[in-house]
């Protein structure tokens, strides 16, 4: 198969640019002002988050903080709280812990070269370049999801990108279509072609800058490229959520281990494996149980996993003593604001049953 070579990689890049200075996105908020620390969030939140989503998330965050001290300052269960509903939280608390870091280490000044981004935490080698890129306009490649669906396409690179071998292939094409000019705008230009041309369904070809060069195209190989992850099956689990409600309307909620799903939020209680649900109540809140109705299941989708959320909700038969372990524990009305953040379909169990 007849893949594009490296004497196409001018061309490459003169034509991206044309077409990015024409159809590409040049008002994204984190554009208007790209400095390191702006970018960096962005980047940050753009991880397996589409644009759109992304927005109104990044204008909240950056009004509450404007710099990375006013950020490293921060008690983490306010950023948890402005990322509700925008998941993957280890991004929130690996961005919190990086400014705090850089604050410590280097006086409040995020690094500008990719060896001191990538020592940060939640920081790999595709963000720190895309951070030094964009904000710098230095020349590093990136290899981001859409990038690699591009240059998989564009080279036919017949495997899953996941490989490592494959990564490393696709790292070459990538430092070797990177301008030595313009590089900010090519960085974008290469996201944005993935974004809204090279989609992963149905990909746009009449409308591709470089569709004459690409290698899928030419085989009609587009739809079958980048190959899929290989299959395996995905695990499920189940858990039972405790939706103990006392007899003022609140509702019990507990604030999960920084590891593990939802890290750090605030949740439902879970019934463990052998435990009933009357004597926990009694354990834990010292009251039994008046009236317990089982809720519909709310099915999630994590990255590596399925999950099914089976509510119960429990009305406690008298008032409950005050909870030994007041830092994890917490009751809640839904008008009053929580001292951290709350997992989005925990949130929307409460919404759907006008629960406290």
């Amino acid at each position: 198969m007849t893949a594009a070579t490296a004497a196409d990689a001018p061309d490459f890049a003169a034509r991206l640019l044309a077409w990015f200075d024409v159809h590409g996105r040049h008002d994204l908020p984190w554009q208007r002002d790209p400095q390191p620390y702006r970018v960096w969030v962005s980047e940050i939140m753009l991880q397996q988050t589409q644009v759109t989503t992304v927005i109104p998330y990044f204008e909240r965050f950056v009004q509450r903080f404007p710099t990375l001290a006013a950020l490293a300052a921060a008690e983490r269960d306010e950023v948890l709280a402005l990322w509700s509903g925008l998941g993957y939280y280890a991004r929130a608390r690996n961005l919190h812990q990086a400014a705090r870091l850089v604050v410590e280490r280097r006086g409040g000044e995020l690094p500008t070269d990719i060896e001191p981004l990538v020592e940060l935490p939640g920081i790999g080698r595709s963000t720190a370049a895309a951070i030094v890129a964009l904000s710098c306009g230095r020349r590093f490649a990136i290899l981001d999801g859409n990038v690699k669906r591009v240059l998989a396409r564009y080279h036919a690179v017949d495997r899953w990108p996941g490989l490592p071998a494959v990564q490393r292939q696709l790292w070459d094409h990538a430092q070797r279509h990177t301008p030595y000019a313009r590089v900010a705008a090519y960085t974008q230009a290469i996201m944005d072609l993935g974004a809204t041309v090279c989609v992963r369904a149905r990909p746009r070809c009449e409308r591709c800058p470089v569709v004459d060069g690409c290698a899928a195209y030419a085989h009609g190989l587009q739809d079958s490229l980048p190959a899929p992850r290989p299959k395996r099956s995905r695990p499920q689990r189940a858990v039972t959520a405790l939706v103990v409600r006392d007899g003022e309307g609140r509702v019990l909620l507990e604030r999960r281990p920084d590891r593990g799903i939802w890290g750090g939020l605030y949740s439902f209680p879970e019934l463990r494996d052998g435990d009933g649900a009357q004597d926990w109540c009694r354990r834990l809140l010292g009251a039994g149980v008046a009236r317990a109705a089982e809720l519909p299941a709310v099915e999630h989708a994590f990255t590596h996993f399925d999950l099914e959320l089976r509510p119960v909700e429990l009305v406690l038969d008298a008032a409950p003593r005050a909870i030994m372990e007041s830092g994890r524990f917490v009751w809640h009305r839904l008008a009053d604001s929580l001292p951290g953040g709350m997992a989005a379909p925990i949130a929307k169990i409460l919404r759907e049953r006008n629960i406290a």
